[in-house]
């Protein structure tokens, strides 16, 4: 289950990460600026692939330490953290070249 895991949680990272790509291109398009200084596309694979990498590894210890209710379990921490997360992106500054988003 360990080995199954962690392919998923690779393959789910590198999705979500070349959809991130995508939705940046888009994003850039639209309002004709180039945020590729802030956020890499490499940067953003490599931080998603981790990101469900260690999701990946936060189930499969859960599912060792909890059997019955992994799944509750896990999807109540992963919105609780996913939230969290989110609340630094909103406090970054962006370079003073750049005008806000």
């Amino acid at each position: 289950m360990f080995k199954r895991l962690l392919l998923l949680g690779v393959i789910s990272g590198l999705l979500a990460g070349v959809a991130s790509v995508i939705l940046q291109r888009v994003y850039s398009s639209s309002l004709g600026v180039d945020f590729s200084k802030i956020a890499k596309p490499i940067g953003i694979i490599i931080s998603s692939t981790i990101g469900c990498l260690i999701a990946a590894l936060g189930y499969w210890v859960l599912n060792k330490w909890l059997k019955n209710k992994t799944e509750i379990v896990f999807n109540f921490l992963f919105v609780i953290l996913s939230f969290a997360s989110i609340i630094p992106a909103f406090g970054a500054k962006l370079p003073l070249d750049l005008a806000s988003p």
